[in-house]
């Protein structure tokens, strides 16, 4: 194969056929074929200087140059993204390219700069996203996005099925008294996990720091000193008005057993009862929690 300089144009020759290239333009197109003596040529070296300032680019002959694909031509599913609320749009494109600049969420949501640093920060207010600095060249670093962990949650992760699954299997295989013992095995190993976090002390606020932890699980819970007519003195409230294990319970009432063993053996130093049962009646759970002792002091714990 020969090629050579014509103008601004650069002209290959091969097999009987002539490939003309505008390095302007980036196109390649068949040209007239045209004989040795009409090329006022300049032959390897000029392509090759022309090449080394980055004016011509690599490719290959058989297939015709192309233009670098936008971000928002890259997949399907950033298409989708850009057609979601801003917000999500940024959580959605996150999710699928791993991280990016604000520059390049802009043009893939069609928003300024300006703008998707504005979303980035509320983002990162929210703990949904996070930002490390990366130099790549002079300047100053520019920092790429990610999702956190809370921002990956909020794409469901499908372990509430799992669990299901295998609950299923386990009834199918395994005898009740089996799966009994295995729950409350785990009621207790929780127990243990939450004393561990809410420390001894006053039983209110034990219960706050308790109340913190359930809703970090993702329980909408409330804790109120207990009004209702019936009430002991010293009585308190937990409600939980979003149950994590809903689906679960729905099938697998156990769990909810589960749970009030669960908070019995975190304050052994109370009476604990259910006053409201979700899958009953009402749109909440809710436990009475009575102190044992005049002066809210914890039991011995194990």
């Amino acid at each position: 194969m020969e090629f050579y300089e014509r103008g601004r144009f650069r002209i290959w020759l091969s097999l009987g056929h002539s490939w003309r290239f505008d390095p302007v333009h980036c196109v390649l197109s068949q040209a007239p074929l045209l004989s040795f003596p009409q090329l006022p040529c300049t032959r390897g070296i000029v392509w090759k200087r022309l090449r080394a300032r980055n004016r011509v680019p690599s490719m290959s002959l058989s297939h015709p140059p192309q233009s670098p694909p936008r971000p928002h031509q890259a997949g399907h599913g950033i298409r989708e993204a850009a057609s979601l609320p801003t917000r999500d749009g940024v959580l959605a494109v996150l999710l699928r390219q791993g991280e990016a600049t604000a520059a390049e969420l802009a043009e893939i949501l069609s928003v300024s700069v300006q703008a998707m640093r504005r979303h980035l920060r509320s983002l990162e207010d929210d703990a949904l996203v996070e930002a490390s600095a990366s130099a790549a060249g002079p300047g100053r670093p520019t920092n790429h996005w990610r999702l956190t962990s809370q921002g990956q949650e909020r794409f469901g992760d499908g372990s509430e099925t799992f669990a299901l699954d295998l609950l299923h299997s386990m009834a199918a295989h395994l005898p009740p008294e089996t799966i009994a013992s295995l729950m409350s095995q785990q009621a207790e190993e929780k127990a243990r996990h939450y004393r561990s976090q809410i420390g001894s002390g006053r039983l209110e606020d034990r219960l706050e720091r308790l109340t913190e932890l359930r809703r970090a699980e993702g329980y909408v819970a409330d804790l109120s000193p207990d009004s209702s007519q019936d009430a002991p003195p010293g009585a308190w409230t937990i409600r939980e008005h979003h149950c994590s294990v809903m689906r679960i319970a729905e099938e697998f009432p156990q769990v909810c057993d589960q749970e009030l063993q669960l908070l019995r053996l975190t304050f052994p130093d109370c009476q604990i009862d259910r006053v409201h049962w979700r899958l009953q009646e009402g749109h909440s759970c809710g436990f009475r929690l009575q102190p044992r002792f005049p002066n809210n002091a914890p039991a011995a714990l194990p």
